[in-house]
Formats: C-alpha cells, structure tokens, sequence
C-alpha cells in the first residue's frame, strides 16, 4: 500500500466520518418544526424521537437520510475506486457510524446508529441488508417500542450473520451489536421499569389502547 493510497483513504475516512455526522433530525427539527429535539422527547437526535416530536413524515424524512448516510459513507471506497477489498466498506462504514454516533457539528453528541448500521449493511451486502428488514420490521410491529425492537433485532442479525460465512461481517455485527447496547442503556432501563414510549401502532400498541388500566 503505497503513500497516495494512504493518504486518500485517510482523507476518505474522515468524509466519511463528517457523511455520518451530519445532524439530520436535528437540522429537521430545527427549521422546519422550530424545535431543538435535542431538549425534548428523549433528547435523541435521531429518527424516533424525530417521529415523536415533529411527527411520522419528518421522522420518516430522517429516518431514510440517516440509512442514506451510512450507505454514502460506507461506500467512498467504490464511488473513488480505491484499489481495496469489499471489506473496506465496512470500515468506512464504521467512520460514518462514528460520525452519526459523535457528531463533530453537535459537540460530540448523536443518535443511537441503528439506522445508520443498517445503511453499511444496504451498501456492503444489500441481501443481507434484506434479511435484517425481514427480522426487523415484523418485530417492531409486534412491541411498538423501536429500542425492544431494535435490541432483539441486532442480536438475531448478529446470529444471522454466521449463515453468510463472512467472519468481517460477523465481527463488525458484533461491534453495532454492543455500540446499539451501550447507547441504548437509558432505554434499557425505561424497558425494565415499563416506561419506554411506544409508537403509535402495531399489534401492543392497539392491545394497550384496549387496554389502559394493565401494567
């Protein structure tokens, strides 16, 4: 690996990081919705708690932004053809999930990454990107709470991902699986004490609403 190839991907790394660090659902809630989501809601900047403060389009809005920028990021490598294994992309992809996570343009501060993570996993492997919705999806509509969903879903992913005999992926699910851990453990514990916000819908959602008075 000779100088210049080093130097671009430093160079690229560091694209790649400030790609992720773009402030989306703060951007978004800020001047559209004249709102710093930051002190409100949860005090996340990223897509759920864009949903519960500024309503389901921004939040979707930012929801797709934030998959964009790991799939941007992750995929700096390919898009300057940079001589360098497929493997790379994860790596830039794990830049930009810093980036989102601690953001240079909000004093360090982020989101939890899980839509981000899953926007490396579009660029990297879009199958294995499909089998990570499948898992997903249906379990959000099951609990209504993103971070239940989210915690059971990276820890199946992580399982699905030795069936792809790709030991980079494996590792790196296994990183995302205790980064989305580590930044959920404030949501762990509303979890624990039956305090998590849900959205509004899915099949526990609709069993609560028939059923208020049940703890």
């Amino acid at each position: 690996m000779n100088a210049v190839l080093i130097l671009k991907i430093a160079l690229l790394l560091i694209l790649a990081y400030l790609v992720g660090s773009f402030p989306t659902g703060y951007l978004v809630g800020k001047f559209f919705f004249h709102k710093d989501i930051r002190k409100i809601g949860s005090g996340n900047t990223g897509a759920t708690n864009t949903f519960r403060t500024c309503g389901p389009v921004a939040g979707i809005f930012v929801l797709i932004i934030d998959v964009l920028k790991g799939t941007l990021g992750s995929l700096l490598p390919v898009i300057f053809k940079l001589p360098l294994p497929h493997y790379w992309v994860l790596i830039f992809g794990m830049a930009a999930i810093a980036g989102h996570t601690f953001s240079i343009f909000l004093k360090f501060h982020g989101g939890k990454a899980v839509a981000t993570s899953a926007g490396i996993l579009l660029g990297y492997n879009p199958v294995f990107f499909g089998w990570c919705a499948v898992i997903f999806f249906p379990i959000l509509f099951i609990t209504s709470t993103v971070s239940l969903s989210s915690l059971l879903s990276v820890v199946l992913i992580f399982i699905l991902s030795f069936w792809f005999h790709d030991w980079i992926l494996t590792a790196v699910m296994f990183g995302i699986m205790v980064l989305l851990f580590v930044r959920h453990h404030a949501n762990i514990k509303r979890l624990e004490n039956r305090e998590e916000s849900m959205m509004p819908f899915g099949l526990f959602y609709w069993y609560k609403q028939k059923h208020p008075d049940e703890k």
